[in-house]
């Protein structure tokens, strides 16, 4: 069991301090390059390649190639032991499910959960952070009424959270927020990286307000 007392992996750690994961999902992974230039530059500082996106793998060995060894990049939609093992043979630091069930991974591994025993259990299995999901129907009033009782458990909500949503959730209690489609827009399949890199400042400055 781990909780806010517990020292983190340098992983898990790390995306606790970036507060922000940016999750890549397309069709195909083939814009993800283009994206992480502009999140990195932006300064968001870890990401999930989603493995329902085509070429997800080799876009996870190509992100650990291209980007700064300070960049995290995981692996999402982790459903099966396969699919974990490929995902850390591609490269990724940390694996996201959206469903828990997995056994033990030699990266961090964080499950999906929604309810307040889901997250129990999870928190009892010793996942150093828990992903709340999907977040955006609960809201962070939710969190905020689950850290009454479980004031220690680490929540990573994710699903259906907007921009402006996230320093909303990050002072009702959340270590780190993980934002998909409001984020990356449709930078993925040919959208603007201007505009891209203009929402990815908006989250990073969120953030920076939410703690400040």
């Amino acid at each position: 069991m781990t909780d806010q007392r517990t020292p983190l992996d340098p992983v898990s750690a790390a995306i606790t301090d970036s507060g922000i994961v940016a999750i890549l999902r397309a069709p195909t992974a083939d814009g993800f390059a283009a994206v992480a230039d502009v999140l990195v530059a932006a300064g968001v500082t870890a990401m999930e390649v989603t493995l329902t996106s085509h070429g997800a793998l080799e876009a996870i060995s190509g992100l650990r190639r291209q980007l700064p060894g300070t960049v995290l990049i995981g692996a999402g939609t982790v459903l099966t032991e396969d699919d974990a093992k490929a995902a850390v043979d591609a490269g990724a630091s940390f694996l996201v499910a959206p469903v828990s069930g997995l056994g033990p991974q030699p990266v961090p591994f964080y499950p999906g959960t929604f309810s307040p025993t889901e997250v129990y259990t999870a928190h009892r299995a010793g996942a150093p952070l828990i992903k709340l999901f999907p977040a955006g129907g609960l809201g962070p009033a939710y969190l905020k009424d689950l850290r009454g009782p479980l004031p220690d458990v680490r929540i990573m909500p994710t699903g259906g959270i907007g921009l402006e949503d996230i320093s909303k959730w990050l002072v009702a209690g959340a270590v780190a927020v993980g934002v998909g489609g409001p984020l990356i827009g449709d930078a993925a399949t040919g959208g603007s990286l201007t505009a891209l890199a203009a929402r990815a400042r908006h989250a990073v400055d969120a953030v920076t307000f939410a703690r400040s």
